[in-house]
């Protein structure tokens, strides 16, 4: 998201502060001041996908939509909002899929493997709410996606509307569902 406003000098800590005291690298533990410094939005519409654009890119073979949820929701054996399964077309990358049991970043080479290799074709990420999907987004383009953008609406918005279309999926170990 905060590329979206125009400020690419983020990053996140891979493992989170277990994997930064699990290297043995110091904590301070004395208040930080910050420097006030002002931050000049430079907002790059592309970035952020809305129900208008994903419901287009259904039919559009130009565009990859992604769902970022477990694969249980995905196939709709579980429903966290209105309605099970996920928008027709999408394909399944779990942001759970996107860490080790550890917590952190798989290596490239794996996550190029979860996120396929179609590196300059429009790909839009949803989850439920944008948070999965933003994760999902980070990893795309630290792997040198070049047009991600994140439907933040995502299925809180898509299932409370019954005329979207929905789908569900059976589970490829047990084909006869």
């Amino acid at each position: 998201m905060l590329r979206w406003i125009g400020f690419d000098n983020a990053a996140l800590l891979d493992g989170g502060l277990k994997a930064w005291t699990g290297a043995g690298l110091p904590l301070a533990d004395e208040p930080v001041t910050p420097t006030a410094r002002t931050l000049t939005p430079k907002v790059r519409p592309g970035l952020i996908a809305d129900r208008d654009e994903v419901f287009a890119a259904i039919l559009d073979d130009s565009v990859s939509l992604v769902d970022a949820l477990p694969a249980p929701h995905y196939r709709g054996e579980m429903a966290m909002y209105e309605r099970p399964g996920h928008i027709p077309s999408a394909t399944n990358v779990s942001v759970m899929s996107l860490v080790d049991d550890k917590g952190r970043f798989r290596s490239r080479d794996e996550l190029s493997a979860l996120v396929g290799s179609a590196r300059d074709t429009r790909t839009i990420t949803y989850c439920g709410g944008g948070i999965a999907a933003s994760s999902l987004a980070f990893t795309m383009v630290r792997l040198g996606f070049t047009d991600v953008a994140i439907y933040d609406g995502s299925l809180r918005e898509w299932t409370a509307d019954p005329f979207l279309p929905m789908e569900t999926s059976p589970d490829p170990d047990f084909p006869d569902q």
